[in-house]
């Protein structure tokens, strides 16, 4: 439950983050979320972002990676010090924001026209090798009314053995990665949100990778019950690419209202760190964002208040408290 003492600092915050706010946490009548996600597209980081679109409707004049990027630098990757500033991860950024797809009216038609994937050179509606950015841009696609209808059966396809995925499968990986699982599950999440469903097999992709994740209480190693790395309560915003149990617990959160299922049991341990890094005050505290380009900030420095983490983290307890209180 949220504080009372936090509601008006987290009013206080930009209509991308406020909306969620009023329709999550405060349970506002959707006139008055839907007034303030409305403002993305005129006020704030949207409009931001949305000025920064290129007249080709790229950012920074790539697919993945901005243009010009030198991939044989050293210091580029270093520490996933990738830039965040192309084409892929602005429109993840937007849509997860909550934009209005109508805000970028004709962007599906010049990306299909202009943009190509720095892998091979391939369109970028179909996608690429990579499971993650095959996610984003299934997610990206269904939102600006772009033809993915080649992808969600690609996941099918492409899941491992042990019901994940793993971005370096085309590198031979035969073990999935939760980070890539996550992401995955995502856009197959968003795929069946928007077509009621889709074929069973891509249905069936998704209960899979939930097991995966499940079995392993959303952050153990299957073999020996420990943590899979220390970065699976490294609570940072924006989460991009990267795994944590906060990222992941929203997930199933999303889930189970598309789903109209309870929070399942092996969440438990993975819902206890995300209560544990709760401060006294209600809040969370920014760990520190992915090193990286940025166009600009969007949170907090490290070890400071969070606003966007205390969402996502009060949602996440909410919705597992509330659960909890209805069991017999």
């Amino acid at each position: 439950m949220l504080p009372d003492a936090l509601i008006p600092w987290l009013r206080d915050s930009d209509p991308a983050l406020r909306w969620q706010v009023e329709r999550d946490l405060l349970h506002e009548p959707p006139q008055v979320w839907e007034a303030t996600r409305a403002r993305i597209a005129t006020e704030g980081f949207g409009a931001r972002l949305l000025a920064l679109q290129d007249p080709d409707g790229q950012w920074a004049g790539g697919a993945f990676f901005p243009a010009g990027y030198d991939f044989a630098d050293p210091a580029a990757t270093q520490d996933n010090a990738q830039p965040w500033t192309a084409t892929t991860w602005t429109l993840n950024t937007l849509r997860e924001w909550g934009l209005d797809a109508s805000a970028l009216r004709g962007t599906a038609d010049l990306l299909a026209k202009n943009s190509r994937w720095e892998y091979d050179d391939l369109p970028y509606w179909g996608g690429e090798v990579d499971c993650c950015i095959n996610a984003w841009t299934l997610e990206n696609g269904l939102w600006l009314g772009a033809d993915v209808s080649a992808l969600p059966g690609w996941f099918a396809e492409h899941q491992l053995p042990d019901g994940g995925w793993n971005c370096e499968w085309v590198e031979g990986a035969t073990r999935s990665s939760f980070h890539s699982t996550l992401n995955s599950l995502k856009g197959l999440l968003t795929y069946e949100s928007a077509t009621g469903g889709g074929e069973e097999a891509v249905r069936a992709a998704r209960r899979s990778g939930e097991e995966y994740l499940l079995r392993r209480g959303l952050f153990r190693r299957l073999s020996t019950g420990e943590p899979v790395a220390p970065w699976v309560d490294r609570f940072a915003y924006p989460f991009r690419w990267f795994y944590n149990v906060l990222n992941a617990s929203d997930y199933f959160r999303r889930a189970s209202l598309l789903d109209g299922t309870p929070p399942d049991p092996r969440m438990a341990d993975a819902i206890a760190l995300i209560r544990a890094a709760r401060r006294p005050d209600g809040t969370w505290l920014q760990a520190g964002r992915l090193p990286g380009t940025v166009w600009f900030e969007v949170d907090v420095p490290a070890g400071e208040p969070s606003k966007w983490l205390t969402l996502y983290g009060t949602r996440v307890l909410d919705w597992w408290d509330t659960h909890a209180r209805q069991e017999p």
